[in-house]
């Protein structure tokens, strides 16, 4: 494996018009009331964070992708490219987990023909390994809490103003990768200085 590659954690995410219902402040007795159709239009998100694996002065990359309905390996595929895009053809170490489309026949024959692409797998049962799973969270607890869109271009926009937020904030993205417990850029052992 490539020592100089970006480490990419990629996730998949639904997101629908019904709100993602969440706790807010209200003056003394008008309790908020959120008004919404019963609308069970979905789309979904991929998100990619990616790291450099020996270069931190080149800050954490997020790239984006929002779609009506859901993923498949397909649309994986599509997302794969336009990660590839993205880092310009840099080596890509990508790390997801287990959903069938990551690891169907079609996708490992696609990704057997990038050399600028590596799989690597999470555990089984471990979301709380991948940082993509605390972007998420950011994003339903502000940008979409109590979001009653009337159309999927609502949720949309929301999504994309909490990127936004998120790309703009360089500490952001490492708090993220921190809160996993997962370390990209490993400190040198206690008894070597970098000098030696």
């Amino acid at each position: 494996m490539n020592t100089r590659a970006w480490i990419v954690f990629l996730d998949e995410s639904g997101v629908s018009l019904l709100p993602q219902i969440r706790r807010t402040y209200a003056p003394r007795g008008r309790t908020p009331l959120l008004r919404h159709r019963l609308n069970w239009k979905r789309a979904s998100m991929a998100g990619a964070l990616g790291y450099h694996s020996t270069d931190p002065e080149r800050g954490a990359r997020l790239c984006f992708h929002l779609k009506p309905g859901s993923y498949d390996t397909a649309a994986l595929i599509e997302v794969l490219e336009q990660v590839k895009v993205f880092y310009r053809g840099e080596n890509v170490v990508l790390v997801w987990d287990g959903l069938p489309a990551h690891w169907s026949r079609t996708m490992r024959a696609w990704v057997a023909e990038q050399d600028w692409l590596t799989l690597e797998r999470l555990p089984a049962y471990a979301p709380e390994l991948n940082p993509v799973e605390l972007l998420w969270s950011s994003l339903k607890k502000r940008e979409l809490a109590n979001l009653a869109g009337d159309h999927l271009a609502d949720v949309a926009d929301a999504t994309e103003q909490g990127i936004h937020r998120i790309n703009t904030n360089p500490q952001l993205p490492w708090s993220f990768l921190a809160h996993t417990g997962l370390a990209i850029h490993p400190p040198h052992p206690p008894n070597l200085r970098k000098d030696q």
